[in-house]
């Protein structure tokens, strides 16, 4: 698998006022196929229901390290040099930072509240973690000094926070205000908000040929499928929803008024899957079109998704089947299962250089 072209797109630099426009050109670019280390890759899992996280090694999908330790964790990020993981815990209402090198909790920061999912700068300079509550918001943790540093306050907290590919803005939803709030990054400040009928879920985005934020795609309360709102325009302009099965075939537990809830576009641009808690499967649509393409069984309560770097492989974390499985995005059909730890959830799909893996 060579995924040396779309893992330079996580290292990015996004805070342009502060550097050379010709540096930020020359670090734009895709480093040369012999900068990568395809043995790097590794998907992550959590375990929302467990005290411990899983990591697959994509080439052989069997896990081969596990950071123990760890309860009820909701997001995971990784720095972009792949020297630590930021694992945000509901147990303690900590974001544990785990040194990769030895899979050990090196640091607990502490937050302003319970946390949810969490993002990271392009730079690794910032991490932006989703703080539940009426009182809650988005806590913004210094990578660098590893320290709280601000609170930005959401109307009735936030359930997920996601970056935008070119890192210059992390936008918060919530599930109580009903909204997907946009902060910008260098000013650390909201600069506009986009209202819905029900709570944010999880949503995503794809970019202009520029790098800049074209549209997002999200997930909301009791819709089975996604809203597409248009970033410049700041509107929905479309929306999908995902097909019927026969109501004896639907699965009724678990849903958590999410009946679609996990969303991401392949690296490669080309498609977008979402999960169906209803139906135990995750469709596709092509972009930018949006035809539906057809969809996949998996287990039970698929709750997230991530992607290997070369769009090949979709792995998507079934809830209460406590396993992972592993889609051939062209062939779109399972081609492996994965058995995990309790209500696996979150994961991510990282470059760990040094990882000490199990042979």
């Amino acid at each position: 698998m060579t995924f040396a072209t779309l893992r330079a797109r996580g290292r990015r630099p996004v805070r342009l006022l502060r550097i050379a426009a010709a540096l930020a050109v020359a670090v734009l670019l895709p480093p040369s196929p012999a900068a990568a280390n395809d043995d790097d890759i590794y998907i992550v899992q959590t375990n929302a229901a467990g005290d411990n996280v899983h990591v697959i090694d994509p080439a052989t999908n069997a896990i081969v390290a596990e950071i123990t330790g760890v309860e009820v964790i909701h997001g995971v990020a990784a720095a972009p040099d792949g020297s630590r993981l930021y694992l945000s815990n509901e147990s303690t209402h900590a974001l544990d930072v785990v040194d990769t090198k030895t899979l050990e909790v090196r640091k607990s920061i502490p937050l302003s509240g319970r946390p949810n999912n969490v993002a990271i700068h392009a730079n690794g300079e910032r991490l932006y973690v989703a703080i539940r509550g009426v009182g809650g918001g988005v806590d913004v943790i210094d990578a660098v000094a590893e320290e709280h540093v601000d609170f930005i306050r959401i109307l009735r907290g936030v359930h997920n926070t996601f970056m935008t590919p070119d890192s210059r803005y992390v936008v918060a939803g919530s599930i109580g205000g009903s909204s997907a709030t946009v902060i910008n990054t260098e000013l650390e400040r909201p600069v506009w908000a986009y209202h819905f009928e029900g709570g944010v879920r999880p949503f995503t985005f794809d970019t202009n040929p520029d790098g800049s934020t074209k549209n997002m795609y999200v997930q909301i309360s009791n819709l089975h499928g996604f809203a597409v709102v248009d970033w410049e325009k700041r509107r929905e302009v479309r929306r999908i929803v995902q097909p019927d099965i026969p109501v004896a075939e639907r699965n009724t537990y678990g849903i958590q008024g999410a009946p679609a809830h996990g969303i991401k576009i392949t690296p490669d641009g080309t498609t977008i899957w979402s999960t169906s808690k209803i139906n135990g499967s995750v469709y596709a649509y092509s972009l930018p079109d949006l035809d539906p393409l057809g969809g996949v069984k998996v287990g039970v309560v698929p709750d997230w998704l991530t992607f290997t770097p070369d769009s090949r492989y979709l792995y998507v974390a079934n809830a209460h089947s406590n396993t992972v499985s592993v889609v051939d995005v062209a062939a779109r059909e399972e081609v492996e299962v994965i058995q995990v730890g309790q209500v696996p959830k979150r994961n991510i799909t990282a470059q760990l250089p040094g990882l000490p893996v199990d042979q």
